[in-house]
Protein backbone atom coordinates (compact mmCIF):
# COMPACT_ATOMS: atom_id res chain seq x y z
CA UNK A 1 0.00 0.00 0.00
CA UNK A 2 1.44 2.83 -1.04
CA UNK A 3 -0.06 6.44 1.00
CA UNK A 4 0.83 10.02 -0.43
CA UNK A 5 -0.31 13.07 1.96
CA UNK A 6 -0.72 16.41 1.39
CA UNK A 7 -2.71 19.32 2.66
CA UNK A 8 -4.44 22.45 1.84
CA UNK A 9 -4.80 25.88 3.27
CA UNK A 10 -2.48 26.97 7.55
CA UNK A 11 -2.49 26.23 10.87
CA UNK A 12 -2.23 30.00 11.71
CA UNK A 13 -4.88 31.38 13.97
CA UNK A 14 -4.15 35.00 13.64
CA UNK A 15 -7.46 36.17 11.78
CA UNK A 16 -6.32 39.91 11.26
CA UNK A 17 -4.27 38.46 8.46
CA UNK A 18 -6.92 38.14 5.31
CA UNK A 19 -4.65 35.07 3.72
CA UNK A 20 -5.63 33.14 7.08
CA UNK A 21 -7.79 29.83 6.14
CA UNK A 22 -11.02 28.86 8.18
CA UNK A 23 -10.10 25.83 7.48
CA UNK A 24 -7.07 22.79 7.29
CA UNK A 25 -7.77 19.99 5.02
CA UNK A 26 -5.30 16.95 5.34
CA UNK A 27 -6.25 14.38 2.31
CA UNK A 28 -4.85 10.82 1.20
CA UNK A 29 -4.31 9.29 -1.65
CA UNK A 30 -4.10 5.49 -1.22
CA UNK A 31 -2.97 3.40 -4.25
CA UNK A 32 -3.29 -0.50 -3.32
CA UNK A 33 -0.33 -1.58 -5.82
CA UNK A 34 2.93 -0.05 -6.92
CA UNK A 35 1.23 -0.52 -10.17
CA UNK A 36 -0.97 2.04 -9.17
CA UNK A 37 1.06 4.53 -7.54
CA UNK A 38 2.85 4.33 -10.93
CA UNK A 39 0.05 4.90 -13.09
CA UNK A 40 -0.69 7.84 -11.35
CA UNK A 41 2.90 9.05 -12.04
CA UNK A 42 2.75 8.55 -15.54
CA UNK A 43 -0.80 11.00 -15.63
CA UNK A 44 0.93 13.30 -14.25
CA UNK A 45 3.77 13.45 -16.45
CA UNK A 46 1.67 13.38 -19.34
CA UNK A 47 -0.54 16.45 -18.04
CA UNK A 48 2.26 18.26 -18.13
CA UNK A 49 3.89 17.26 -21.05
CA UNK A 50 0.46 18.00 -22.98
CA UNK A 51 -1.03 20.22 -21.70
CA UNK A 52 1.48 22.92 -19.83
CA UNK A 53 4.24 22.59 -21.28
CA UNK A 54 3.37 21.69 -25.10
CA UNK A 55 6.26 23.13 -27.60
CA UNK A 56 3.37 26.09 -27.99
CA UNK A 57 4.10 27.01 -24.31
CA UNK A 58 6.80 29.44 -23.64
CA UNK A 59 7.36 28.53 -20.18
CA UNK A 60 8.23 25.77 -17.85
CA UNK A 61 5.73 24.25 -15.60
CA UNK A 62 7.62 21.86 -13.00
CA UNK A 63 4.74 20.61 -10.91
CA UNK A 64 0.87 20.18 -11.10
CA UNK A 65 -0.93 22.18 -8.29
CA UNK A 66 -4.79 22.65 -7.84
CA UNK A 67 -4.49 25.80 -7.01
CA UNK A 68 -2.79 26.99 -10.07
CA UNK A 69 -3.97 24.49 -12.83
CA UNK A 70 -7.55 25.19 -14.75
CA UNK A 71 -10.08 22.73 -14.23
CA UNK A 72 -10.14 21.86 -17.96
CA UNK A 73 -6.45 20.36 -17.65
CA UNK A 74 -7.49 19.29 -14.13
CA UNK A 75 -10.39 17.03 -15.99
CA UNK A 76 -7.62 16.23 -18.39
CA UNK A 77 -5.55 14.72 -15.88
CA UNK A 78 -8.47 13.06 -14.62
CA UNK A 79 -9.10 10.91 -17.84
CA UNK A 80 -5.62 9.50 -17.49
CA UNK A 81 -5.61 8.33 -13.71
CA UNK A 82 -6.26 4.84 -13.41
CA UNK A 83 -9.87 3.56 -13.11
CA UNK A 84 -9.64 1.20 -10.09
CA UNK A 85 -7.07 0.27 -7.09
CA UNK A 86 -7.15 4.21 -5.31
CA UNK A 87 -8.96 5.90 -3.07
CA UNK A 88 -9.20 9.09 -1.07
CA UNK A 89 -9.66 9.92 2.63
CA UNK A 90 -9.83 13.69 3.87
CA UNK A 91 -10.36 14.95 7.12
CA UNK A 92 -10.94 18.91 7.08
CA UNK A 93 -10.40 21.01 10.48
CA UNK A 94 -12.70 23.67 11.55
CA UNK A 95 -9.83 25.76 13.37
CA UNK A 96 -12.71 28.31 14.67
CA UNK A 97 -12.82 25.90 17.24
CA UNK A 98 -9.22 24.07 18.41
CA UNK A 99 -8.74 25.18 22.05
CA UNK A 100 -5.76 27.78 22.55
CA UNK A 101 -3.47 25.80 24.14
CA UNK A 102 -3.11 23.93 20.25
CA UNK A 103 -2.46 27.26 18.68
CA UNK A 104 0.90 27.91 19.49
CA UNK A 105 4.26 26.76 17.91
CA UNK A 106 4.50 23.08 19.66
CA UNK A 107 0.50 23.06 19.59
CA UNK A 108 0.16 22.93 15.72
CA UNK A 109 3.03 20.58 15.72
CA UNK A 110 0.65 18.48 17.67
CA UNK A 111 -2.30 18.82 16.13
CA UNK A 112 -0.89 18.27 12.84
CA UNK A 113 0.59 14.52 13.90
CA UNK A 114 -2.83 13.78 15.67
CA UNK A 115 -5.12 15.01 12.42
CA UNK A 116 -2.62 12.63 10.35
CA UNK A 117 -2.77 10.15 12.46
CA UNK A 118 -6.70 10.06 12.94
CA UNK A 119 -6.79 9.88 9.09
CA UNK A 120 -4.21 7.24 8.63
CA UNK A 121 -6.20 4.89 11.06
CA UNK A 122 -9.28 5.14 8.86
CA UNK A 123 -7.29 3.07 6.04
CA UNK A 124 -7.86 -0.96 5.75
CA UNK A 125 -4.45 -1.21 6.84
CA UNK A 126 -4.43 -4.67 7.61
CA UNK A 127 -4.92 -5.60 3.87
CA UNK A 128 -0.93 -4.36 3.10
CA UNK A 129 1.08 -7.33 4.12
CA UNK A 130 4.06 -6.37 1.30
CA UNK A 131 4.41 -3.32 3.82
CA UNK A 132 2.65 0.12 4.15
CA UNK A 133 4.63 3.64 2.21
CA UNK A 134 3.83 6.93 3.80
CA UNK A 135 5.48 9.64 1.46
CA UNK A 136 4.64 13.43 2.49
CA UNK A 137 5.84 16.69 0.97
CA UNK A 138 9.22 17.40 2.61
CA UNK A 139 8.90 21.31 4.48
CA UNK A 140 9.39 19.99 8.08
CA UNK A 141 12.86 20.42 9.97
CA UNK A 142 14.76 17.47 10.94
CA UNK A 143 13.51 17.55 14.43
CA UNK A 144 9.66 17.49 13.04
CA UNK A 145 10.34 15.10 10.81
CA UNK A 146 11.37 12.80 13.44
CA UNK A 147 8.83 13.62 15.72
CA UNK A 148 6.44 12.87 12.94
CA UNK A 149 7.45 9.31 12.03
CA UNK A 150 7.88 8.52 15.77
CA UNK A 151 4.25 9.96 16.77
CA UNK A 152 3.18 7.57 13.73
CA UNK A 153 4.74 4.64 14.15
CA UNK A 154 3.94 4.43 17.34
CA UNK A 155 0.12 4.77 17.17
CA UNK A 156 0.30 2.02 13.93
CA UNK A 157 1.95 -0.10 16.52
CA UNK A 158 -0.94 -1.71 17.45
CA UNK A 159 -2.62 -1.96 14.11
CA UNK A 160 -0.45 -3.00 11.71
CA UNK A 161 -0.03 -6.69 11.61
CA UNK A 162 3.63 -7.72 13.45
CA UNK A 163 5.09 -9.02 9.86
CA UNK A 164 4.06 -5.42 7.90
CA UNK A 165 6.54 -3.14 7.91
CA UNK A 166 6.12 0.64 7.55
CA UNK A 167 8.09 3.08 5.38
CA UNK A 168 7.97 6.72 5.86
CA UNK A 169 9.58 9.50 3.75
CA UNK A 170 9.86 12.93 2.98
CA UNK A 171 10.09 13.91 -0.63
CA UNK A 172 10.17 16.74 -2.85
CA UNK A 173 7.00 17.32 -4.28
CA UNK A 174 8.36 18.33 -7.74
CA UNK A 175 10.27 15.00 -7.88
CA UNK A 176 7.25 12.98 -6.96
CA UNK A 177 4.33 12.69 -9.13
CA UNK A 178 2.27 11.20 -6.89
CA UNK A 179 2.31 13.99 -4.24
CA UNK A 180 1.36 16.67 -7.31
CA UNK A 181 -1.91 13.91 -7.61
CA UNK A 182 -2.80 14.10 -3.89
CA UNK A 183 -2.42 18.12 -3.99
CA UNK A 184 -4.65 18.98 -6.88
CA UNK A 185 -7.04 16.34 -5.05
CA UNK A 186 -6.85 18.14 -1.49
CA UNK A 187 -7.40 21.07 -3.47
CA UNK A 188 -10.90 20.19 -4.50
CA UNK A 189 -11.83 18.85 -1.22
CA UNK A 190 -10.81 22.03 0.41
CA UNK A 191 -12.70 24.03 -2.21
CA UNK A 192 -15.57 22.45 -2.09
CA UNK A 193 -15.79 22.78 2.03
CA UNK A 194 -14.48 26.35 2.07
CA UNK A 195 -16.32 27.93 -1.02
CA UNK A 196 -18.50 25.67 -1.85
CA UNK A 197 -17.26 25.29 -5.07
CA UNK A 198 -17.50 21.83 -6.30
CA UNK A 199 -16.50 21.69 -10.12
CA UNK A 200 -13.74 19.84 -9.31
CA UNK A 201 -14.43 17.93 -6.69
CA UNK A 202 -17.70 16.10 -8.62
CA UNK A 203 -14.82 14.66 -11.20
CA UNK A 204 -13.40 12.41 -8.56
CA UNK A 205 -16.15 12.46 -5.35
CA UNK A 206 -16.54 8.74 -6.36
CA UNK A 207 -13.19 7.68 -5.10
CA UNK A 208 -13.48 9.63 -1.44
CA UNK A 209 -13.76 6.95 0.54
CA UNK A 210 -13.63 9.19 3.66
CA UNK A 211 -14.21 12.96 3.82
CA UNK A 212 -15.12 14.18 7.96
CA UNK A 213 -14.86 17.59 9.55
CA UNK A 214 -12.88 17.14 13.04
CA UNK A 215 -14.42 20.00 15.45
CA UNK A 216 -18.03 20.91 13.75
Amino acid sequence: MFIFLDESGDLGFDWSKAKTSRYFTITLLVCDSTQVADAFRVAVRRTLRNKLNHKKSTRRVKELKGSATSLEVKRYFSRQMPEHGWGLYSVTLNKSRVYPDLQSKAGKKKLYNFLARFLIEKLPLTSAPQGVHLVLDRCKNKEEIQDFNGYIANHLQGILPLETPLYISHESSQNNPCLQAVDVFCWGIARQRSHKDDSWFKEFSGAVRCNETYLR
